[in-house]
């Protein structure tokens, strides 16, 4: 067997590159998601509460609503990469291609569906509750993880399979040591979108019983009670930038050795 072909696809192995990590890519958003929450402190420290902002926010219900929204925001993203991944290999290989297209419409229908609407039909059929919320996010957010991880499968280059096939891999070792780390950077690319879409996605668990940073900016609606909106709302958008801060921080560490963001293809002369 011709050496330079064992080095193209040894060189195709889940290596991982040395952090490439700029100091503004560390520092800028984290110092502005800062001044964000202490302008937030300061404004409050001014605002007048009457009783019923104190009984909102009393008692722990901040901290209680935060975790639960990081919660249903975590359990639904590994559901996700547990669904999404191993159906987008899956679709992948031989003859369940045929089956793409059916699958990509029906995750695009769902992607589609208003998420609101979407957890109303869950809340008549399973009933109040965590399980609706986090089922409605967990549909609502497989597409971009699904069709990335199918495009980025697709885009390996076929001249490269077959190197690795003609070295004696096996098909799950190709898949493991050469597709897979090849659509690294896509299926990132997706796993962050899906994050992001769960933490907004998250606000509206409320309405299923899921609890969540929701109940905060429902409470502020219907009430009217300007801090108390003003209080769910931030820690909504603070959450779901310090969300896609660490997935971006993430793709730079995680993406292997010599791929482009886009996927697929070799920088280090393979």
């Amino acid at each position: 067997m011709d050496v330079s072909v064992e080095a193209r696809v040894a060189r195709l192995s889940p290596s991982l590159a040395p952090p490439r990590i700029t100091w503004q890519k560390l520092t800028v958003l984290p110092t502005a998601i800062l001044a964000v929450l202490l302008a937030t402190w300061l404004w409050f420290r001014q605002a007048t509460l009457d009783r019923i902002s104190e009984h909102a926010l009393s008692d722990g219900q901040v901290s209680e609503a935060l975790w639960q929204h990081v919660e249903l925001t975590a359990i639904s993203t590994f559901f996700v990469l547990v669904i999404a991944i191993p159906l987008g290999v899956l679709l992948t290989r031989g003859a369940f291609r045929k089956a793409t297209p059916v699958a990509m419409a029906l995750a695009n229908a769902a992607r589609a569906t208003p998420a609101i609407g979407l957890l109303a039909l869950l809340v008549i059929w399973l009933g109040t509750g965590i399980r609706a919320a986090l089922i409605g996010m967990i549909v609502y957010a497989v597409l971009p993880v699904l069709s990335n991880t199918v495009a980025g499968l697709r885009a390996n280059d076929p001249a490269l399979l077959e190197a690795a096939r003609g070295i004696g891999m096996s098909p799950l070792g190709v898949l493991g040591r050469v597709e897979l780390p090849l659509a690294v950077p896509l299926i990132l690319a997706g796993v962050r979108t899906a994050l992001v879409l769960n933490v907004g996605t998250a606000t509206l668990a409320t309405f299923a019983g899921g609890g969540g940073l929701g109940v905060l900016i429902t409470t502020g609606i219907t009430t009217h009670r300007m801090p108390v909106l003003v209080l769910g709302s931030v820690l909504t958008v603070v959450l779901a930038l310090l969300v896609d801060w660490l997935a971006s921080l993430a793709e730079l560490l995680l993406r292997p050795r010599g791929l482009e963001a886009g996927g697929g293809q070799c920088q280090s002369g393979c």
